[in-house]
Parts: structure tokens; C-alpha cells; sequence
């Protein structure tokens, strides 16, 4: 591992260094984690409060600069951007490896009528089936599976065990995760005579430019047309995006989101993890549901769900405060009761001491 003086971390940066400049630094770490001989960053909640680290470099904004007190114990870094800096700065300490140079692999199974672009690398164990196109500079890992039909742009990566099933298609610089499915029939069935009758799924799956597709995750494909994931969206692990559901541009579903038939989403759309939304739903253009909540019918776009049923963010809260509340309330209202029987008690006994009044006689 490289290592570097926090001068030259700062210039690496483009930072503006406060401290000796002299520290070596050969990795990096966490805020309460770092050492000496590490940098870390500070931004967002962590400036929050009075953070402590014994890092030998801190890369932070300038607005944040006091946040280690007047004299910190080590070097800081001033820029406009903390994580992307630091991000440059792992990437220095930490490189990523560079994919091995296997070009088609003799040990995988690739059709004669296959077409692979330049600069492309097919590990062992994979299977491309008939009149499949992969781009250039793609990377397809051992034991992936492609379908007949196949379409997959540039710069493609899909990872071990991954499955794509016939006829789906894949944008530039798309990333599958291992042991994804993408275009699998849909959970679509008829009960007639006391069984279920399987409707059949002849669509497809278009999976557009930059999206990635994490792993164990299952996109199906659609009954008629294509089930689309947009341009830029990110699905976390275990996602699951049903048939003929047609995502927009730049949604982020976390871990375990269930989007059930011919959902539909706008841009700019975020799921807490476990969220379930139900058939024919919509969730609008820029809106967020929150981790467990389900949704039925109709988000508006910029609006904030949580709960079951999921809605607006601040009347699920006064839900839920009042849910906690209930022990409390009902408390309340029995030693209510009790003092209701009480002062019922009293008023009948005041009542049965009251004097009677005689009638005056008839003239």
C-alpha cells in the first residue's frame, strides 16, 4: 500500500491544508475508528455535535473547520466537498483491481451466433445463448446465464450467477449483482375450476443506461409489453419489481422494496427497505415512502408516506404518538371512571338527605 504526506493528500484533493503537512498517511477509516496514520472526513451528522478522532488527517468544508476544537490534533483539509474528496483519496490509498484480462474464456459457452464488442471479457462457467449482443468493455462473471436474444449496451458488468432470460435488454454501463434475475415470468395466474391457471408472460425487461441492480434482486418481465427500471436507478439486494412495472429515471429502492404488478413511479423516486407497494400503484415524481410502509392507490408527487396504510408523513406520526399514548390515556380514563362513581355516589347520597316537601291542602 501507497502511502502519502497529508501536503500531498491535500494537493491529490485539491484542499486546502491546515497542519504540518508532513504526516504520512497510507489508508483510511471511519471517523472514531482512524489512527495516525489514516484519513477520514467529516460531513453531515458527523459535524453535528463535538466529534472526536485521533486521524492523522480529517478532510472536511470550511464552515465545519471548528468542529475538532481551536487546536486539533490533526492536519485538516478544507474543501467544498468532503466525501467526494475522500472518496479520491481511498481510491489513491485503496485502488481497485483491475479486471483479469480473460477475454472469452475458452471454458464458457458462448452461441456461434453471439456477437461480443471489443475489449469484452467472458469468464469461465458463463453462458451466452443464440443471437445475444454484448457491447463493448463489458465484464460477464463466472456461471451468468444470457438468454437467447439478449441486448446488452457498453461498459456492462454482471456478476456472478446472475440470470437474464431471453429477449431483455440492458443499457450502457448497467451493473447486475450476483445471483440477480432479470425477466422472469410475473406472478400471474387465473383461479378457474378450483386451480390456478398460469397466464403466460411474452414481454420483456428494458433496463436503461446506468442503473444498478443489486444482488439477489428480480425484476419479471411484462405480460405484454416491457417492464422498465429508468435510466440512473438504483435497486439495493432483494428488490423486487414486478410485471409490467415502469419505473422513472433516478428512483433508489432500498433493501427488500416489493413493487407488486404495473406499479408506476416518476423520477426522483426513493423506498425505504421492506416498503410494499401494491398493484397499479403510483408513486409521484420526487416523493419517498418510508422503510415498512405500504402503499395502496396514489402518492402525490413530492409528498412523504410512512406507515400501513401509508400516508402523509406528519398524520402517521400523530399516529403513532397517539398509539404510545393509549396506556396512558387509558389510565387516565379509568381514574376518570372512578372519580365519575364517586362524585355519582356523593350526589345520591346528598339527594336521600334532602328534606321532603308537603303539599299545601286543597281549599
Amino acid at each position: 500500500m501507497s502511502s502519502l504526506t497529508t501536503r500531498e493528500l491535500a494537493d491529490l484533493v485539491g484542499g486546502e491544508l491546515r497542519g504540518t503537512g508532513t504526516r504520512l498517511i497510507d489508508d483510511v477509516a471511519g471517523l472514531d475508528e482512524a489512527i495516525a496514520s489514516q484519513v477520514t472526513f467529516i460531513e453531515g451528522a458527523a459535524a453535528d455535535g463535538s466529534p472526536k478522532t485521533s486521524a492523522g488527517a480529517v478532510i472536511l468544508a470550511a464552515e465545519h473547520l471548528g468542529v475538532l476544537g481551536d487546536a486539533p490534533k490533526s492536519d485538516l483539509i478544507l474543501v467544498p466537498a468532503p466525501l467526494d474528496a475522500f472518496v479520491t483519496a481511498m481510491l489513491h490509498l485503496r485502488p481497485m483491481p483491475s479486471a483479469p484480462d480473460v477475454g472469452r474464456s475458452p471454458q464458457a459457452h458462448i452461441s456461434p451466433t453471439a456477437t461480443v464488442g471489443s475489449d469484452s471479457h467472458i469468464f469461465p462457467g458463463a453462458t451466452i445463448g443464440d443471437d445475444v449482443q454484448i457491447g463493448d468493455r463489458c465484464i460477464i462473471h463466472p456461471g451468468v446465464v444470457i438468454g437467447a436474444g439478449c441486448r446488452l449496451g457498453d461498459d456492462v458488468t454482471i456478476h456472478a450467477n446472475a440470470v437474464l432470460y431471453a429477449g431483455v435488454s440492458l443499457g450502457d454501463r448497467v451493473i447486475v449483482h450476483a445471483t440477480a434475475v432479470i425477466g422472469a415470468d410475473g406472478f400471474g395466474y387465473q383461479f378457474r375450476d378450483g386451480r390456478f391457471t398460469r397466464i403466460p408472460h411474452t414481454g420483456t425487461v428494458r433496463i436503461e443506461a446506468d442503473v444498478e441492480i443489486g444482488a439477489g434482486a428480480t425484476v419479471d418481465r411484462a405480460m405484454i409489453g416491457a417492464t422498465i427500471v429508468g435510466a440512473g436507478t438504483k435497486l439495493d439486494n432483494q428488490v423486487m419489481i414486478a410485471h409490467n412495472c415502469r419505473l422513472g429515471k433516478h428512483n433508489a429502492f432500498a433493501s427488500q422494496v416489493g413493487l407488486a404488478g404495473s406499479v408506476t413511479t416518476g423520477d426522483y423516486v426513493r423506498c425505504g427497505g421492506q416498503a410494499g407497494i401494491a398493484d397499479h400503484a403510483h408513486l409521484g415524481t420526487g416523493s419517498s415512502v418510508g422503510g415498512k410502509a405500504g402503499v395502496h392507490g396514489r402518492v402525490p408527487d413530492g409528498a412523504d408516506y410512512h406507515g400501513y396504510p401509508a400516508g402523509p408523513a406528519k398524520e402517521q406520526y400523530r399516529i403513532v404518538m397517539a398509539v404510545q399514548r393509549a396506556p396512558e390515556m387509558r389510565r387516565q380514563i379509568r381514574a376518570l371512571e372512578k372519580q365519575l362513581k364517586q362524585i355519582q355516589s356523593l350526589l345520591g347520597e346528598a339527594d336521600s338527605h334532602q328534606p321532603s316537601t308537603a303539599s299545601a291542602p286543597a281549599a
